[in-house]
Order: structure tokens, then sequence, then C-alpha cells
């Protein structure tokens, strides 16, 4: 199963019942697991962070910015943090068995569904960004709210990436992005009279005045204290304990002392790991020493690629063929995401750049999708197990099991034609690969374009042996006539590829 995180970050942290409203709405999409909720009052602003599988990650986010858009009015907002929406920045990270990829992909779609169905103008940042003007979060959120409504609609250069090219008179505008992890972490330095002290701290610490290149820093006022607030958005390259052991240094040289500091949100045990050892001189520290760690890796679930296999060969009937077809065809998207990579960023193929990389991202999402039709296809066949073990007595009961029946063939006959669909998009990236893709990958494109035909065969066999056994065929007909006509594309594009493939071979 791949993971990702998401961070959604919203513009209010005093009215409780506004939280938790929007923290329900994530948590109730299947799938979701809320990790943590942190509000703070001063900033008037809260984090939720959950983890969900990829193909819910949409559905998890966008609820949460539907509660935001009805409960927060952005003109009647105040705090200290900056922002330009009720929902203020989205951003997806990536866990194990995700990738970078995955993520923008999914900022993407979340960004296309919010523009079109809320009307909320959307702006992709960080890895996600379509232009390198965005790429910076603060970039993107300059003016916060007030300025950007006096300049959305007059600056082109302000235009959204989604939605109307004018504010949301209440939400405002939302940032969507992927990024690596990142760790917010505020140092306080005593009372507010040090204020400006943490300005200073801050300018000295952040990239953008000459510190630390992955760190971003301001100076605040924070419940009478000051605060010199950071995200630390790489930390292998710039550590919690060196952020705090350079803004102590600098804040005592300028007559402050720390009093504390909070981590907001959740931070990889690997930052701490490396704070403890740094600073009790550790050497040799591995995380292999920690009792918990070891614990985990010997009692870890999930199912490996090799307990799938285990899974099909069992005598079960699920995972059957319809679920092996929609892994091959995920296993297809996969080869033709490789080989986009392949080619992307290579001289020799500098004039189809930017159609690799568009196609590497359609990889990914056609990916997604199959992946998680494998389970899919198996709930549908369970659905048919369990219409047919309905009573069949008496007269009402049998025509109650036989619409059930017709009702789950239907159903168990569309998971697998979207299968089809999907592996058909997958062979037309596999066609693409093998014709304009590295040619040194030019086989695996071709492997590639032989999956996704096998995909869509195989989709193709399952909608038609539910759709004979409707009792009424001719509520079936369309589904098997696009499945024929899905196989046939698959195989003129198989074709296309491996014609490609037997050029490169040849010649």
């Amino acid at each position: 199963m791949k993971l990702v995180e998401c961070v959604p970050n919203f513009s209010e942290g005093r009215r409780p019942e506004v939280i938790e409203a929007i923290r329900d709405a994530i948590a109730a999409v299947e799938g979701v697991s809320v990790l943590d909720v942190s509000s703070d009052t001063s900033h008037n602003r809260s984090v939720i962070t959950f983890v969900v599988p990829v193909e819910m990650a949409v559905d998890a986010a966008f609820a949460g910015i539907r509660v935001a858009a009805e409960r927060i009015d952005l003109c009647k907002h105040t705090g200290e943090h900056p922002r330009i929406g009720a929902t203020d920045v989205v951003p997806f990270i990536p866990l194990e068995g995700s990738t970078m990829e995955d993520c923008v992909a999914l900022a993407r779609q979340l960004g296309e569904r919010v523009g079109r169905e809320l009307k909320i103008p959307v702006y992709l940042y960080e890895r996600a960004a379509t232009t390198p003007a965005r790429e910076n979060l603060a970039d993107v959120r300059r003016g916060e709210f007030e300025g950007l409504r006096e300049e959305l609609g007059k600056n082109p250069a302000r235009n959204p990436d989604f939605g109307p090219s004018q504010i949301h008179p209440t939400c405002g505008a939302i940032a969507i992005g992927a990024r690596p992890f990142l760790v917010a972490y505020n140092v306080y330095l005593g009372a507010a009279s040090n204020l400006q002290i943490a300005k200073s701290v801050a300018k000295a610490v952040r990239g953008s005045s000459g510190g630390f290149k992955y760190v971003k820093g301001l100076g605040l006022e924070v419940d009478g204290q000051a605060q010199v607030s950071m995200n630390l958005v790489d930390t292998e390259k710039t550590p919690l304990h060196t952020a705090f052991d350079f803004v102590k240094m600098r804040a005592e040289a300028e007559g402050a002392q720390v009093t504390w500091s909070e981590i907001v949100g959740l931070v990889p045990e690997r930052v701490l790991f490396d704070a403890a050892a740094s600073h009790l001189q550790l050497r040799q520290f591995t995380p292999k020493q920690v009792l918990e760690r070891q614990v985990r890796q010997v009692t870890t679930g999930g199912e490996s690629v090799s307990g799938f296999i285990a899974s099909v060969a069992s005598s079960h009937p699920v995972p059957g063929g319809g679920s092996v077809a929609a892994h091959a065809g995920a296993l297809a998207a996969a080869l033709a995401q490789m080989v986009a990579g392949l080619t992307i960023g290579k001289k020799k193929y500098a004039a189809v750049d930017s159609e690799m990389k568009d196609a590497a991202l359609k990889a990914v999402s056609l990916g997604n999708t199959l992946a998680a039709l494998v389970k899919r296809d198996a709930e549908a066949y369970a659905r048919v197990s369990e219409a047919y073990k309905l009573p069949k007595e008496p007269a009402d009961a049998a025509t109650r099991r036989a619409e059930a029946v017709t009702t789950a063939l239907l159903k168990a006959a569309e998971v697998p034609l979207e299968t089809a669909r999907a592996s058909v998009e997958v062979a037309q990236l596999a066609a693409l690969m093998a014709e304009k893709g590295n040619t040194n990958a030019v086989t695996d494109a071709g492997v590639a374009a032989l999956l996704a035909q096998a995909a869509c065969k195989g989709a193709a066999y399952n909608v038609r042996v539910n759709v004979q056994a409707l009792d009424d065929k001719s509520k079936g007909e369309a589904l098997a006539r696009e499945a024929e006509r899905l196989v046939k594309k698959a195989g003129e594009l198989a074709e296309r590829a491996t014609s490609a493939v037997e050029r490169a071979l040849s010649g």
C-alpha cells in the first residue's frame, strides 16, 4: 500500500468546534489516520497531520478544505502567522512506498478539484510548482490575503494555477504542493521585550537572508513572549540541533536567553535521535540500538509483493484474475514512469522533455488508480458471492435476491472495465516511451506495453464473464462492447510499441 502524509494548515486556532469539524471531515474518509492536531491561538492557526493511502488522499484533503470554506471567514481572521486562505496551505509528503512524483500528481489533482468545485484560486508550490517563481511558499503568500485580494485579476503574474482569477470573498486562496518532510520548530527568547532580538536572530538563521539554506524563519510575539519561528525544510542538511545551537548562540550574543522550544506537529524520530546523539556526544550511535525500532522491524504488517503472489496462489478465489490484471497494469505504469524518468533531463531528448514530464505524472496517477483496482476487484467479487447466498424463498425474497445478484454482477463488470480503460491509457504511454523515450530503455517500454495489453485483455475477460452471468444480458451488452473495443485499442498500441522495440533491436 502506498501511503502519503498530508499536513494542511487552517486559519483557525481559537474556535475548538471549527477545528473539530474540519478534523472529523478528514477522518471520515476511508483509510485516513489522523496523527496530530496542533492549534495556536496567537497564530490563530491549526495544523492537522494525517496519513492516507494515495488513492484516497485527494478526497481526504478536499473534505477538510470544504468544511474550512464553510466555517472560516478570512475577512474576520487575525493572527500572527502569514496566510492567504481559510485553508492556507496543503502539502503532500511521500512516505515509504510512495514518491515525490505521487505527491506532485496528488497536488495537481486536488488543485484542479478545489478550483473547479469550490471556486477558490489555487497556487501550486514547492515540488508541484509550475514555475520557479512559485517554488517558495513565502513568495506565493506575499502580501497575504489582503494584498492578494488587491492584485488578483489585475496582475497577471498572480493568476492562479487553478480556479478563478479573483479572490474568494471569504476563503481567499490556497497553496497546494508537494515537499519533503518539514519540521516546524519554535524557539522562545523570554519576554516580548526581546522581540527585536527574535527578529534579528530569525533574519540570521533563515536562508533567504544569508543563513541556513534549508531554514525559513520569522521573529514573532506569541503569548507575550519573543519567538523565533522556523520551518526546517531539510533536516539532513540542517539538523534540528544545529538550528537550535545557532539560535541560542546568536540570542546570547544579543543579550537574550533561550527559555524553551517546541515542535509543532510531528517529527521523524531520526531527527530526535540525531539531536540526542549530538548533545550526548555519542559515538557510533545507530537507530538499531533503539529497542522500539527493532521491535517494529520484526512485527511490521502489510502485504509484500511475495505476500500478494502467495494470496493469488492460495485456494481462495480472491485475489483472482481481475486483481492480477489490475496489478499487471500498475506494473506497466511503473515501467512507463521509469522510462520517462530515464529520458527527462537528458540533452539528447531535450525536445521531448516537457512531454516526458507530463507522461511521468500521468503514469503515476494511472499506477495509483490500478493499484486501488486490485482491492476493488476482490471486493466486487465478494459482493457477488454474498448476493448468491441470499435466500431464494419466499417469492419476495427471491425477487430481492435476483435484484441483488444483477446489481452485484454489473458492479463486478464495471470494476474490471475501469481496469481495461486505465490499461489502455498505460499502453498509450508505453507506446510513447518506445517511440520517443530513452532508447537505452526501449525494451522496458516494450514490456510495459505487453503488460498493459495483458492487463486490458484479462480485465475484459472479467467484464464478459460477469455479463454472461446476468439473467438479462442486455443490461451488460454496452459494457461488453466497450471491453472489446478497449482490447482492440490496447493491441494496436502494443503493436506500435513492440514495432519500435524491434526496430531498435534490429538497427
